[in-house]
């Protein structure tokens, strides 16, 4: 009697923000699975274009890594790097290297003067370094200045010549709710909030394109938006083009089942986050997903919209690991 092949489990998580990379999280997940007497899996971590996206596409499709010194938001120098993807023709970086709110401390920050310049001077040098198509990750951002700064350096770097931008962005808020919408948490107050849109309104009536009223041109204070109306960069979803780039519809369809994770499972997961876009994915094809998390804060009804089956809560890297060996002996046994 022959007996089908063996199937990998595809684990694909989502940082745990602020706590585990994505890549830690992979890895404890794929060590608990194999204890528990499975084939090493398929470890597929993945970003949404913010936090983490450099790591995820250049571990997956190789490249190399390089620093340069710019002007953190605060305008003091600071290290911050970009990946040439293999080739070389592609770069990638994260704004947040460069412009992010965690390079800033709590009572150092100043929505108003917070610049994206140094985000600039990343995307001038991956140019100068021979990339033709320049991956801008957004998410994360300590700034709200339209990506003014950011203009300014690449203009002063003498542009970006025939080199394409394409923006990833984390969310769709236009233009004009940015402010409204994140800047509180750059330290901004009700009175800076409406100070910080109208500067952004009167930049988007000098721009080569009026970017208000077009999703994700709110992304990263509206560094989006500027890329998109003083490039004329291309803004794309995140989630998606990470796990297209990575060949994740391929890799699932070939999976018995898929185990991703994130810190907080709750609606916004089902709101074009990565784990929501992930239980899209699986639910159309038929393929079983189980997630380990930081924390569970998703109803019933928003688990049977993803067919999400299995949800266990972790908080350190060794939970995450014995979660993952438990679920891994629940596949073992047909009991997920």
């Amino acid at each position: 009697m022959s007996t089908l092949p063996e199937r990998q489990v595809l684990v694909a998580p989502d940082s745990f923000k602020g706590t585990f990379r994505a890549t830690e999280v992979a890895s404890a997940i794929g060590r608990g699975l194999e204890r528990a007497g499975l084939m090493p899996p398929d470890l597929c971590p993945l970003a949404d274009g913010g936090d983490g996206t450099l790591e995820a596409l250049v571990v997956q499709l190789g490249g190399e890594t390089a620093a340069l010194s710019v002007r953190d938001p605060l305008g003091r120098e600071i290290e911050a790097g970009y990946a040439l993807l293999e080739g070389g023709d592609a770069a990638i970086l994260e704004m947040a290297a460069a412009s992010g709110l965690s390079l800033v401390a709590e009572d150092e920050r100043d929505a108003w003067a917070a610049s994206t310049y140094g985000t600039g001077q990343l995307i001038a040098a991956a140019v100068d370094a021979g990339a033709r198509v320049v991956l801008v990750g957004v998410g994360g951002s300590a700034t709200t200045d339209g990506g003014a700064g950011a203009l300014e350096a690449i203009e002063e770097r003498g542009g970006i010549g025939d080199a394409k931008v394409v923006v990833l962005c984390d969310v769709r808020t236009p233009w004009e709710r940015c402010a409204e919408v994140f800047g509180p948490q750059k330290g901004a107050d009700p009175g800076m909030v409406e100070r910080l849109a109208e500067r952004l309104d009167e930049l988007a009536k000098r721009l080569p394109r009026d970017p208000r009223g077009v999703p994700m041109t709110g992304a990263a204070g509206g560094l989006s938006g500027g890329l998109w109306a003083g490039l004329g960069a291309e803004l794309q979803p995140g989630a998606p083009f990470v796990l297209d780039t990575l060949d994740f519809d391929e890799r699932m369809r070939a999976a018995r089942a898929v185990v991703t994770g994130e810190g907080r499972l709750d609606q916004q997961t089902l709101e074009g986050k990565l784990v929501g876009e992930i239980g899209t994915r699986t639910r159309q094809a038929g393929v079983p997903l189980h997630a380990i998390v930081g924390r569970d804060e998703l109803d019933a009804f928003g688990k049977r919209m993803i067919d999400l089956q299995v949800v266990r809560e972790a908080t350190t890297l060794e939970e995450i690991e014995a979660a993952g060996e438990e679920l891994g002996a629940a596949l073992a046994e047909g009991r997920a």
